[in-house]
């Protein structure tokens, strides 16, 4: 589920850049006194109950020498790997609670980019993006002066290329593809159901884009995907599933497979998209096709389809349907009621949501791709644009967006001759 403190974010009116800056110092400062208070406690530092806690972070140096320290609340168990294209450093933890400002600058030296968060249920991870080629001159874990807090230190210095992938093929990086239990979808009685899943896009060490004023969109797509499933459980009309119900990381292909794997009626993925132009702003609703219907469209699927890339895991394609008659009739049933929904969801959305000029568009995103499940990909809007970015924000709004998509689903649902409706 969200946390508390992802939806309280979205209840806070943006805030002035020095009085946030102020404040949010003051709370890590009081956060930070309260941690010592806890990890002074033998029973709690000794058994290491709940995730760490990694209360400050500092990152210094130049082009040629850098050093990341990391404080955790006691001795993290780490491993660390290489990724190339651009050059990363990749540190995975078990289950860790950043309690650090993201929209501080955190970066210097070689480090050009960092992020950090959930990779699933049990582990964490933390992604270094440099500047380029390097290699570790020093990996170290080291008791504080306190003896019950540890500080976890990592020199690196400019390499080669060559060097780089000697180092990177020597740090093999640890296995991704663990199964994860899913629920499953129970018989119902009576009627068939629909099954729906819905997919708040990014999430984890995957914040996805972020707004004008801060706003994460791994926050807001979860925000309006648990709204939009409360209201849907409470039709009784569906069977609703998530694929991720809380601030964590899963990757493209899994997303599809969920919705395979308990045989969706129709995939809705919901994310909130950034550009250049501020005063760019509107929904936009897309769908699968091979060739994007336009540039900006082929754009947006471009940054989507790097979610996975982004939180260090690989990009392989894989493809387990055979390219027959059947499977391309399949393909092109799919297609229609993906239009066919898409067309219908716009003309429920505009009763309360401004839309893009020609707001029906295709690209080909990869969370899309399932050939046997209707799929659409909804951009709530654009958080690079600070009047979307307060919608998006509003719970009220939010309530009212989630309601025109149940109407534009109970047609859809109607015209396949589902229950919906």
């Amino acid at each position: 589920m969200a946390s508390a403190r992802d939806l309280a974010q979205l209840r806070l009116a943006p805030w002035r850049t020095r009085e946030r800056k102020v404040l949010t110092t003051r709370i890590l400062a009081s956060i930070k006194l309260i941690l010592l208070l806890i990890v002074a406690v033998p029973s709690l530092a000794q058994e290491g109950q709940g995730p760490l806690l990694v209360d400050e972070l500092k990152i210094a140096g130049d082009a040629n020498r850098t050093r990341l320290v990391v404080h955790f609340d006691r001795k993290p168990q780490a491993d660390w790997f290489y990724l190339r294209s651009p050059h990363r450093f990749v540190l995975d933890l078990p289950q860790t609670d950043f309690l650090i400002d993201p929209t501080e600058k955190h970066t210097a030296g070689m480090a050009r980019t960092l992020r950090f968060g959930a990779l699933d249920e049990e582990s964490s991870r933390l992604l270094l993006t440099m500047t380029g080629p390097f290699i570790l001159d020093d990996f170290a874990i080291k008791q504080n002066d306190d003896e019950t807090t540890y500080r976890l230190i990592v020199d690196f210095v400019s390499a080669s290329p060559e060097a780089f992938e000697t180092a990177m093929r020597s740090r093999v990086a640890p296995d991704q593809q663990a199964d994860t239990a899913k629920p499953s979808v129970s018989e119902a009685e009576g009627p068939a159901k629909m099954t729906l899943v819905i997919d708040p896009g990014h999430g984890g060490v995957d914040g996805g884009t972020r707004g004008v004023n801060g706003t994460q969109e791994k926050i807001i797509t979860l925000a309006f995907a648990l709204e939009l499933r409360s209201k849907l459980e409470k039709t009784g009309r569906y069977d609703v599933v998530m694929t991720r119900d809380r601030d964590t990381f899963l990757r493209l292909d899994e997303r599809v497979r969920i919705a395979r794997e308990h045989e969706a009626d129709l995939l809705i993925s919901v994310h909130a998209d950034a550009i250049r132009m501020r005063n760019f702003r509107g929904a936009t609703i897309y769908t699968l096709s091979d060739k994007a219907s336009d540039a900006e469209a082929a754009a947006t699927a471009a940054r989507e389809n790097l979610s996975d890339e982004l939180a260090g895991m690989g990009m392989e394609e894989k493809n387990d349907e055979v390219a027959d008659i059947l499977v391309d009739l399949i393909r092109r049933e799919t297609h229609s009621f993906s239009l066919r929904f898409a067309r219908t969801l716009m003309n429920e959305l505009t009763k309360t949501v401004d839309l893009v000029n020609n707001p029906l568009r295709s690209a080909g995103f990869r969370v899309l791709r399932a050939p046997e499940v209707p799929s659409v990909l909804l951009e709530l809007g654009y958080l690079s644009n600070p009047e979307d970015e307060e919608l998006l924000r509003d719970a009220d709004w939010r309530s009212k967006a989630a309601e025109n998509v149940i109407r534009a689903i109970d047609l859809f649902a109607e015209a396949k001759g589902g229950t919906g409706g």
